[in-house]
């Protein structure tokens, strides 16, 4: 149990720095996984930049978003974010919290983001949007409050992500990398999306989209095995600076040791 829980940990911190070196994460947003003994339970890094994570910066917490143990350094104030989601999807196994750039022009605007691309259709046909003024009026737009966090976790459903209204998005998985990879593709098609509106604005058109059966096939490649071993390998190189250290196939929650162990190094 000890190492199979030391494993996670690494994986954790390592899907923190993928998903910072990517734009995904910046100085702020957060990914935790559930505790791989006790479902009661998930890991969340103190709080910190996503990039610096390291596997001791983990920290345990129940479903209602208290430590664990009693804290010795800063939390999240938005945990209850994981915490909710956990409670109310027990097949969610990974969260993640961001506010990437290629995301906020559509959560600003109010605007969909639709499958317009292949690795696009991981996110599902349109992710559901969450307004916290509906329910609570105005606030700061942190998720802090427990019955804010449940309210998410309501207009999440049973989807994949969420877009939050003029603040950002969450996104589940099954497990961590289906998670990053997940991240990483929504904000690829974003991107792609928005592009592709400015192209067709000139013929007074929207940007087209996937057709469902399409969204439906080509959502299950992505989280086929060799697909989600293929870019999370990909992905580990890159942080370690593109030297493929991490290339070779390796087995869940140990491919990224190497390329961790020269990154700090390099500190």
């Amino acid at each position: 149990m000890a190492d199979k829980l030391t494993d996670i940990k690494e994986e954790l911190a390592l899907a923190n720095r993928i998903l910072a070196h990517e734009g995904v994460l910046d100085a702020f947003g957060h990914v935790s996984v559930r505790h791989p003994a006790d479902p009661g339970r998930y890991l969340l890094s103190r709080s910190r930049s996503p990039a610096l994570i390291e596997p001791a910066d983990i920290l345990e917490f129940t479903l209602d978003s208290e430590p664990v143990r009693p804290p010795t350094a800063h939390l999240y104030a938005e945990r209850v974010i994981h915490g909710c989601i956990y409670q109310a999807r027990p097949d969610v196994t990974a969260v993640c919290h961001h506010h990437a750039p290629a995301v906020m022009p559509f959560v600003i605007a109010g605007k969909p983001i639709v499958p317009v691309f292949h690795l696009g259709a991981a996110i599902g046909e349109e992710p559901p949007f969450w307004d916290q003024q509906d329910e609570f009026g105005d606030t700061n737009l942190l998720v802090v409050k427990p019955e804010e966090g449940r309210s998410l976790a309501r207009a999440l459903g049973d989807q994949s992500v969420v877009l939050m209204n003029r603040h950002g998005a969450t996104v589940v998985g099954a497990d961590l990398k289906e998670l990053v990879s997940r991240a990483i593709f929504m904000c690829q098609n974003a991107e792609y999306q928005l592009r592709a509106l400015l192209l067709r604005a000139f013929m007074l058109g929207t940007a087209p989209t996937l057709p469902r059966g399409e969204i439906k096939l080509a959502g299950a490649i992505s989280r086929l095995p060799n697909v989600v071993t293929r870019t999370w390998e990909y992905w580990s190189a890159r942080v370690d600076g593109g030297s493929g250290a991490a290339a070779a196939p390796a087995s869940p929650g140990k491919g990224a040791k190497p390329a961790r162990r020269k990154a700090r190094r390099k500190k």
